[in-house]
């Protein structure tokens, strides 16, 4: 890095660095970050846009759905003159106004039993904004077996949630951290439960993907206490947040080593 490059960084994220968790090393480690955005609505919208100004130097997003007029309630990243096109596009070329100097992957695919281990193989942490069950639980089968953290968030009506799952790893009493089976068995109706069919206010997901990509930025870093193990639970309603431990179920389908 030249010394016009450095100086640009730190007068860039001065704000940041200041912060003893941060500092220069943490930088460096964001700058070297490669995150996976599964969904680009309205969790990954502000996800990508925080981590973009943070100068994560490598962001990959996942979605094959276009802009709809219903999108822009909540999906901040998108405007009235991007109805009709590809989410992933109009994302790509809004956070390269943001952060030039990093790299931005489109990918315009759904996110499938054939592609998950490709996708999410060239990354460090991936993000669980998607909108359905199905590729939540696919997601997390794909994200224990590749040993890649996965920050997982939901947002519905005025709630949310927020974990990290990290099941090939052991917690201090020498038991598995759950995976997303753990926190949702698997029901035949449960895909009927989103947003689409019992609505969300905008800034609700504001707040969960707020929160996500600060989780994430702190696993980049190393810095305070990982959501491992534990579910943050955000009452809009009531303007409050809660933590409750989140057990392994030995019933869990992916008990065992993390190898095919």
């Amino acid at each position: 890095m030249t010394a016009k490059q450095m100086t640009g960084v730190a007068s860039r994220f001065k704000r940041q660095l200041l912060l003893k968790e941060v500092g220069g090393a943490g930088q460096q480690a964001i700058a070297k970050a490669r995150v996976l955005i599964i969904g680009v609505g309205g969790l990954g919208c502000p996800v990508a846009q925080y981590l973009a100004a943070a100068g994560v130097g490598t962001i990959g997003l996942i979605d094959d759905d276009v802009v709809d007029e219903s999108n822009l309630q909540r999906q901040i990243l998108f405007d009235e003159a991007n109805v009709g096109q590809a989410k992933v596009d109009v994302a790509v070329n809004k956070l390269s106004k943001m952060f030039s100097q990093g790299t931005y992957v489109p990918i315009q695919s759904r996110l499938t039993k054939e592609n998950a281990e490709r996708y999410i193989s060239d990354y460090d942490f991936i993000a669980d904004c998607c909108d359905n069950f199905a590729t939540r639980y696919l997601l997390s089968d794909a994200c224990y077996y590749a040993r890649k953290p996965l920050i997982s968030a939901a947002a519905i009506g005025f709630n949310g949630q927020l974990t990290t799952l990290k099941p090939y790893l052991n917690n201090r009493d020498g038991e598995p951290f759950p995976t997303y089976h753990c926190l949702v068995p698997e029901q035949s109706d449960v895909d009927m439960e989103n947003c689409e069919t019992l609505g969300v206010l905008g800034p609700v997901t504001g707040i969960l993907g707020s929160m996500q990509a600060l989780e994430i930025l702190k696993e980049i870093t190393g810095s305070g206490e990982s959501l491992a193990g534990r579910l943050q639970i955000f009452d809009g309603l009531s303007g409050t947040m809660r933590s409750i431990k989140l057990p392994f179920d030995p019933a869990n389908p992916l008990t065992g080593t993390p190898s095919k």
